[in-house]
């Protein structure tokens, strides 16, 4: 007679020798495979299927866009535009935004170059009408739209643009009951600290900063320069501005 543990075990065994036999005729399928390197789940069929998946995924998509119509934009008629932005009723935010780009048009004015050729221009000349359409203020960028009306830029060197601003900014000033800056130091007003101006030695090896530089009322000349305190004008840039034929603004 076998023992019941004997008959027990017997049947264990040959259970498990079916079910062996069974898993090597069916190989189950796989429902997923995890990448073990960087954890991506792929779906069933592995890596392969997937590849194939995600390849036409991006046809399809490359089909779409080639049925998106093309825009052109026509630079000088986007910033000759209307006001964009809301009105901003935080006078606090208003006043910051305010001090933050003025410092960065003037220090922009001052930077531009002496003698710019017609790209570097009419780049200027379109930044100041896109501010005027993003300022973030939008009763501020009305304001500026009617001063660049009545001013247009002034961009043939970097003493009209810079002098230019400087009036605008008189402007404003004017209707804020502020003082006037004294357009020939906005350079001082504006000091960037970049350490790179234009220098020339003066009478006495003093140094002259020729960003100094402004129109002036009155004046003597020496050496073909109109003197001014803290400056020289130099008379190969001009007193107007040569594509709009507009004379310099003065201010102060």
């Amino acid at each position: 007679m076998i023992s019941r543990f004997a008959r027990s075990l017997l049947v264990v065994v040959t259970i498990l020798v079916l079910v062996t036999m069974l898993g090597m005729l069916h190989a189950p399928s796989r429902e997923a495979y995890i990448d073990p390197w960087t954890g991506q789940l792929f779906g069933e069929g592995g890596v392969e299927e997937h590849l194939a998946v995600v390849a036409a995924a991006k046809e399809q998509a490359g089909k779409i866009l080639q049925n998106v119509p093309v825009v052109k934009v026509n630079a000088k008629a986007a910033a000759k535009g209307g006001v964009i932005m809301p009105k901003l009723g935080n006078e606090t935010a208003k006043a910051e935004l305010g001090r933050a780009t003025w410092k960065l048009m003037h220090t922009m004015t001052l930077r531009f170059p002496k003698k710019p050729n017609a790209d570097e221009r009419q780049a200027l000349s379109s930044y100041f009408y896109l501010m005027s359409r993003l300022y973030p203020c939008g009763e501020c960028a009305t304001e500026f739209q009617q001063l660049l009306a009545k001013y247009p830029p002034q961009t043939s060197s970097r003493l009209a643009a810079s002098q230019w601003l400087c009036g605008v900014h008189n402007e404003v000033n004017k209707r804020l009951k502020k003082p006037m800056f004294d357009c020939a130091h906005v350079d001082a007003a504006y000091d960037c600290g970049c350490g790179d101006g234009d220098e020339e030695e003066g009478e006495g090896g003093s140094k002259v900063n020729k960003g100094n530089v402004a129109k002036v009322r009155s004046g003597s000349k020496k050496g073909g320069d109109v003197v001014v305190e803290g400056g020289v004008l130099d008379e190969e840039e001009g007193t107007h501005d040569d594509l709009t034929g507009i004379d310099m603004i003065r201010g102060g």
